[in-house]
């Protein structure tokens, strides 16, 4: 196991810089998740750290070594792919001990390996079939055990969990979590979902356009977003926007749209009267009732634990989670109560936290 550190990494093709400068610093053991929209850059780092892509400039390090320049296979790092990358005419047993095998490890080595990642991934009883003969989770997890039988330093995942349906996803997620826990191996995680990241990682590493938005443990970025996009991009269904002008009057601060809808703040908000902002808030964070303020409801949601009411309040649209069976239909007017102790306050221009 080692520590995996990136130092003001840049990449460019040709002329087009597509990562700017990033910095992270991951600890031995950790398992960390690069999340951000397509383009942003993760899987480009991804593939630095394991020798796929050359690096621009800057500097990375697993453990205490600068890999800059060394070849993939010198930097003693496993890659799990979104494509699971198994040899058809191999059995199971044998795509997973075929590297070892190329490097003339001995087939007692090879054997005892293959065994004991077998049983870690519950694969014993499929060693002996081929890849056609399994599952998407089947054939995931033999992928996973093809990196495991190496004893890597770090295990890097580019989206491995993209070609699997919805249930299998929540079963593998669950499955490489609890890998992890057992193995403590260094682990950096890719992916676009949001809901992958905030369940996986240790720490969440938000990115966009080649930046580092912000670093964090997954509650921290959801509670604490620094700006706009993290706030938006962290969060299913995403936190609600709404842009208007800071109001003082009568010992009470609230936000005031272009439609006159005044949205309540604490107190003690730290903004001044007049001042442009804009008002964030989780739709978990709205309650339906009176003495807030009304809206017109435009679409229901109900999943069984929850219900989302999506409503137009004015010229906003405004989403509300709640946990309570509710007899609200669309087309209905109905009260909402936002919690201002949970409002998060942006500065309008460049959508920074206040």
């Amino acid at each position: 196991m080692a520590s995996v550190d990136i130092k003001s990494a840049v990449k460019n093709y040709g002329d087009v810089e597509v990562l700017h400068g990033v910095d992270i610093a991951i600890e031995d053991g950790e398992f960390v998740v690069l999340v951000g929209p397509s383009g942003c850059g993760k899987s480009t780092l991804l593939r630095m750290i394991a020798g796929l892509e050359s690096i621009t400039g800057g500097e990375i390090h697993i453990g205490k070594k600068i890999v800059n320049w060394l070849q993939p296979k010198e930097r003693d790092i496993a890659m799990v792919f979104q494509n699971y990358a198994l040899y058809p005419h191999m059995t199971v047993a044998e795509n997973m001990g075929f590297s070892m095998k190329i490097r003339r490890m001995p087939q007692k080595i090879i054997t005892e390996r293959v065994g004991d990642a077998s049983g870690i991934l519950s694969l014993d009883e499929l060693l002996e079939r081929f890849p056609r003969q399994l599952s998407g989770g089947q054939r995931q997890r033999v992928a996973m055990g093809r990196a495991i039988v190496r004893a890597p330093q770090a295990f890097l995942f580019d989206e491995p969990l993209s070609n699997l349906d919805a249930r299998l996803r929540v079963q593998m997620r669950t499955e490489i979590k609890a890998l992890h826990a057992r193995l403590g191996t260094t682990s950096v995680y890719v992916t676009h979902d949001q809901v992958e990241a905030m369940t996986m990682a240790d720490r969440i590493v938000v990115m966009s356009d080649g930046n580092v938005e912000q670093i964090g443990s997954p509650l921290d970025v959801y509670d604490n977003p620094v700006n706009t996009f993290v706030a938006s991009f962290i969060g299913s269904p995403g936190i609600n926007l709404i842009k208007g002008t800071a109001r003082r009057a009568n010992d009470k601060v609230a936000l005031e749209t272009s439609d006159g809808i005044q949205l309540p703040l604490k107190n003690d908000a730290a903004v001044e009267d007049g001042q442009p902002i804009t008002y964030g808030i989780r739709p978990e964070h709205i309650s339906l009732g009176d003495g807030g303020f009304t809206g017109d409801v435009e679409l229901i949601e109900p999943t069984g634990a929850e219900t989302l009411v999506f409503s137009q309040v004015g010229g906003i649209e405004l989403c509300a989670r709640t946990m309570e069976r509710s007899n609200v239909k669309r087309g209905d007017t109905i009260g909402f109560v936002p919690d201002v102790n949970q409002v998060l306050l942006f500065n309008s221009e460049t959508g920074a936290r206040q």
